[in-house]
Parts: C-alpha cells; sequence; structure tokens
C-alpha cells in the first residue's frame, strides 16, 4: 500500500505495481469465486477475472435473461455455471452483486452458504451499511469486503478489452481470516482496477449516492433539461439546443477535461469563454450547494436507501420504471439526441 497525495491530503493507495496480477493469482489460487447475480456488474467482473485466469463460476436464476447472457458469453451449465444456491455452496468468496433489492430477497439462502473462512464480496456499501433497514447481518467468521468500481460493468469490461483500467474504491468491513486485505486487493487487481483506493462501506455508499443523484446522473439531467428548455423557449431549434446543451459537453469537452483537467479546459479555451465561465460558475455553485447539502443528509438519515428499499421491492417496480424511462425517451431533447447520434461521422 501507497501514500499518496490528492490536494494535499494523503490516502492509501495499491496500484498494479505494487500488487502485479501474478500476485493476485498467487493469493487467490486455492479459491473459487462464485458470483451471484449477473446483471448490472456481475458479467464485467465475471468476465475480466476468467479472462485474468481466476476461477470463477456464476449463480444465476434460470430461466432468465440474465441467465442466457452468462452461457452466450462462455459460462457452462453445471460446470461454471449454476443456480444461485449451488454456486454459493460452492464459492470459498461470494461476490454478492445481485441488485440491492434482490439482496436483501436472497439473503437467507446466502447466508446460510457463509461457512466459517469464506468471504462475502459486494460492490455496493448499501447492504451493509443499512443492516438495519436491510437485514444483511453477515456471521462473525466470514470476511466482509468490497470492491466499488468506478463506472458501470460495461464500462469495467470494455476498458478492460481496451487494455486500461477502471479506478475502483475498496473496503473491509470484517476481518474473519486475517486474510481479508490479501483477499480484496487481490480481487481489486483481479477485476482490472487501474488503481484501488481505500474507503469504507458507509464512506462509498453515502458518496455513491449521493453522486448517482447528484452529478453523475440526477442533477446532470436535470442542468441538460434547464437549458435545452431555457434555448428552446428563446427560439432555438431543437438541433441547436441538444448541441450545445449535451453534445459539445459530451463529445468534445468532457474527453478534454478527463485528459487532463478543468484548469487546462479554463485555459485552452475562447478568452470571451474564459471569463463567462469565470463570472457564472461561482453562481451555479451557491445556487446547488444547498441542494446537495439537502441530498446528502438524505442519504446520512438513510432516508434515499428506504425509499429505494420500498419503491425496488415492489411486484411492478419494472413496469412503473419502464413508464417513468419512456417519458425520458420520449421527450423532445433525447429524440433530438437520437437524431444527433446518427448524424456523427463513425455512424455513417
Amino acid at each position: 500500500m501507497a501514500k499518496m497525495n490528492f490536494g494535499g491530503v494523503e490516502e492509501n493507495v495499491v496500484t498494479r505495481e505494487e500488487f502485479p496480477l501474478q500476485k493476485a493469482l498467487d493469493t487467490l489460487k486455492d479459491e473459487t469465486i462464485a458470483i451471484i447475480g449477473y446483471g448490472v456488474q456481475g458479467p464485467g467482473q465475471a468476465l475480466n477475472l476468467r479472462d485474468n485466469g481466476f476461477n470463477v463460476i456464476v449463480g444465476q436464476r434460470s430461466p432468465s435473461a440474465s441467465y442466457d447472457k452468462a452461457i452466450a458469453d462462455g459460462f457452462v451449465p453445471g460446470e461454471t455455471l449454476f443456480d444461485i444456491d449451488e454456486a454459493a455452496e460452492r464459492g470459498t468468496i461470494i461476490q454478492y452483486l445481485l441488485s440491492d433489492a434482490a439482496q436483501i430477497a436472497v439473503w437467507e439462502r446466502i447466508k446460510a452458504k457463509l461457512t466459517p473462512g469464506k468471504a462475502l464480496y459486494f460492490s455496493h456499501g448499501f447492504g451493509i451499511t443499512y443492516k438495519d433497514r436491510t437485514g444483511i447481518i453477515p456471521p462473525a467468521d466470514v470476511d466482509v469486503i468490497l470492491v466499488a468500481p468506478k463506472g458501470s460493468g460495461t464500462s469495467l469490461r470494455r476498458m478492460f478489452v481496451a487494455g486500461r483500467g477502471l479506478n475502483s474504491s475498496y473496503a473491509i468491513f470484517q476481518d474473519a481470516t486475517g486474510n481479508a486485505k490479501d483477499r480484496v486487493v487481490a480481487l481489486g487487481i483481479g477485476i482490472g482496477s487501474g488503481y484501488l483506493f481505500e474507503t469504507t462501506f458507509q464512506r462509498e455508499v453515502y458518496s455513491d449516492l449521493t453522486g448517482e443523484r447528484g452529478t453523475l446522473m440526477g442533477c446532470i439531467q436535470g442542468i441538460f433539461e434547464a437549458q435545452y428548455n431555457v434555448l428552446r423557449g428563446r427560439g432555438h431549434t431543437p438541433s441547436e439546443a441538444f448541441n450545445e446543451t449535451v453534445e459539445e459537453l459530451t463529445q468534445s469537452l468532457m474527453p478534454l477535461v478527463a485528459e487532463n483537467g478543468m484548469d487546462w479546459m479554463y485555459a485552452n479555451c475562447s478568452t470571451t469563454a474564459q471569463r463567462g465561465a469565470l463570472d457564472w460558475k461561482d453562481k451555479f455553485r451557491d445556487a446547488v450547494s444547498p441542494v446537495f447539502e439537502e441530498l446528502y443528509d438524505s442519504v446520512a438519515t438513510g432516508n434515499e436507501a428506504q425509499r429505494s428499499i420500498d419503491s425496488n421491492s415492489q411486484d411492478d417496480y419494472r413496469e412503473k420504471l419502464e413508464v417513468e424511462l419512456t417519458e425520458l425517451r420520449d421527450s423532445e431533447m433525447w429524440k433530438t439526441g437520437k437524431v444527433v447520434r446518427g448524424l456523427r461521422p463513425e455512424n455513417n
């Protein structure tokens, strides 16, 4: 573990140079990694681990589209693909990658397979942090660990195939065996992390829920809608409003910010853009800061967790979700976006 300075604050970080893949393979050479759930994170982590040479099996309900996807990805029923109970029985490390609601529903079945010395692995701190609400309380004689890639399972897989790595956080909630640290770091390297930074289950879920509702999805969609609607209301065409709101940001500016930082972007845009961005950034910060404070309080008190549990556990959740997503998909802005994406040179 190395100490790295981030903006004047030292944090614990593990890199591939410090903990290479071969060390990870040696650490887990006698382990069977059971991926429980093949939906959002499951495929990316399972395929990356398998391609890196680890012993991986998948547990997934059958029949289901996810079970069929696992077969299409090369997992063989009865050999490397099983129902959830058998995979959990066979696994010495159980990667619990079902949705938060499904984790609650299946927990008693998984708990029954957690014999002494096994490891229970999460990629989200939800179930453990809100254990009083979820009922997910592991036995005292198993390791409880977390590796949380900072992106979707799809991104994790795509970057792995491209020879890159998606950064991840890691945490240890319970070290029953004395080997939890090596296990969690080896798994983080195995799934293809670029580097690993230390956190706790609580900090991971608080930052994750805030980020999803904030700048990663909720806030950014709200900002997109606000600017797009103002431009349309002032007479701009749909294509112009979309290009100035979404397309230029995602296709031109954000890749450069990712490479070089926002300070570089400010230094390398027109003087008119520089002046306007510097003049207005504080106004936007001050306008949204109270909303972020309210959001974080809602996460920290458990209100966001309870709302997710109550909503996502309903039998008709998928149908209600599709109604909301259809409304988003059918909005003028995202219909325009579909046309604009189709006009990109790589699509013609």
